[in-house]
């Protein structure tokens, strides 16, 4: 089956200062990749450069199995949807307007039906007619999450999408993106919580100065040497009824320096 996101020996410099080398990523059908690492460490960047929206140093990067540079935008957007870190909409528009935005491939009073309907289903029906600006930042989040998946693209990538909410909402986004990938949908994430990573990646890459030092399912890539090395951290992943949770205390404290 061909993976519907890969990059290969992908490198990245800004400022002539090297932010990305060699990484190597390849999501497939039906997964969730989480893309985890301390700030700095070029999680956003690898998006955007995979994206097309930054300009490698070197590197392939294809769209199920497609040069990326071949591709259209047109192209693009019905293979990948995209979920930016930057929740600050430009305009004041209402949530179902907002959510329509990313029904590019029907017609607009069916773009509006179904951003409607999605905005049911995350439960934001009752806000449909409010502006987005007037909302807060769950609400917000929610309404952009909407707009991402009425894309209906088989590839969906969202940049820190459980950043700064109440834990309820973070809950909800990642649950909805989780059941995306269910449904044959390949799902990409930045993510700074441990442990939602853990709870609801199937893979997960570890980022760390910009070079790859871990990937594999949870506990292997969250393994407690990589929890030292990254995240100066001492702890390990641990399985509860909700799943897996990361037990851990900075690794100053627990060796009492």
């Amino acid at each position: 089956m061909t993976a519907l996101w890969t990059l290969e020996r992908l490198s990245v410099s800004l400022g002539g200062r090297p932010v990305l080398q060699d990484v190597n990523l390849s999501v497939e059908r039906g997964e969730v990749v989480g893309v985890v690492g301390p700030n700095g460490a070029g999680k956003s960047t690898l998006l955007r450069a995979g994206l097309g929206l930054l300009k490698p140093a070197f590197g392939t990067i294809e769209l199920d199995g497609q040069a990326l540079h071949s591709l259209s935008h047109a192209q693009r957007a019905a293979i990948v949807g995209y979920l930016p870190q930057e929740r600050s909409p430009a305009w004041n528009m209402p949530a179902w307007r907002v959510a329509a935005l990313g029904a590019t491939n029907v017609s607009p009073s069916r773009a509006e039906d179904v951003s409607r309907a999605m905005l049911d289903e995350l439960g934001l029906s009752n806000l449909a007619e409010r502006g987005i600006l007037d909302m807060s930042g769950g609400e917000r989040a929610r309404v952009l999450l909407a707009r991402l998946l009425v894309t209906q693209a088989p590839l969906l990538i969202a940049d820190e999408p459980a950043a700064s909410l109440d834990p309820d909402a973070q809950l909800l986004i990642l649950e909805r993106l989780r059941a995306a990938s269910k449904q044959g949908a390949g799902v990409v994430v930045t993510l700074h919580d441990l442990s939602l990573a853990a709870r609801y990646c199937d893979q997960i890459l570890v980022l760390h100065g910009g070079l790859v030092v871990a990937r594999g399912e949870p506990r292997v890539a969250l393994r407690p040497d990589i929890l030292r090395r990254v995240f100066s951290l001492d702890g390990q992943l641990l399985s509860t009824p909700a799943g897996l949770v990361l037990a851990a205390a900075r690794a100053s404290q627990a060796n009492g320096t």
